[in-house]
């Protein structure tokens, strides 16, 4: 079994292009993201054709709404078969029970507590009255105790919730090589920081999908871990 951490985020337009990255660097990563830009391009005939290069794959659809529209969502992509999905743990403890409970035996459903791209002036703006690291600890109480398998979270937050939830499934975006640029993430650590802070899973896109040698990024990414 690959024991990878590194998930390749593959969000891009075209389905041969997409299909081709993940075929060059599937020897040194553990699975393949698929987000909304992707699903929403190719569908479910995507997924099916990422499935045959043999690597778990994950969802990350964020799901946020009703949680009877949630869970029927949760339903339609069991024939997907993916390992992980996400959902928002904004939707509330009602939504994500419902969830869980319509996800595949083998699926972990994660919460998204405080996305990476946010920092604490953007919260305050949309009228959360609190740090991205305190609500996320508060939304992961949450997750945790609404029965999810764990939570997506940055990498300044895994460590502290790592703590209180040892057995959860922590899964880390906004990843960035020690020598990596930032784009547009304002709260990013490095692979190996977040693994040694208890990550279960690394989403890495852009450092390696960008990168003018996909395959050497990511066996160095490998190599730090």
């Amino acid at each position: 079994m690959n024991h990878n951490p590194v998930y390749l985020a593959l969000d891009l337009p075209r389905l041969d292009a997409a299909e081709a990255l993940a075929r060059k660097v599937a020897g040194h990563i553990g699975g393949i993201k698929l987000g909304l830009e992707f699903f929403c391009a190719h569908g479910h005939h995507g997924v099916h054709e990422l499935h045959k290069i043999g690597l778990p794959i994950f969802l990350d659809l964020k799901l946020h709404d009703i949680p009877n529209t949630v869970a029927g969502a949760m339903q339609a992509i069991h024939v997907l078969q993916p390992s992980i999905v996400t959902i928002h743990a904004a939707g509330g403890r009602a939504m994500m029970e419902d969830a869980k409970a319509a996800a595949g035996e083998n699926c972990k459903v994660v919460a998204v507590t405080v996305l990476t791209s946010l920092d604490g002036d953007d919260l305050s703006a949309i009228g959360v009255n609190a740090n991205p690291y305190d609500q996320a600890l508060r939304l992961a109480d949450l997750a945790h105790s609404a029965g999810l398998d764990g939570i997506v979270c940055s990498g300044h937050e895994v460590g502290a919730v790592h703590k209180q939830w040892k057995d959860g499934y922590f899964v880390v975006p906004g990843l960035r090589p020690a020598d990596g640029k930032v784009g547009d993430q304002k709260r990013t650590v490095t692979p190996r920081e977040a693994r040694d802070a208890g990550a279960s899973v690394l989403v890495i896109g852009r450092p390696i999908s960008r990168a003018e040698d996909p395959l050497a990024a990511a066996r160095a990414i490998e190599a730090t871990l």
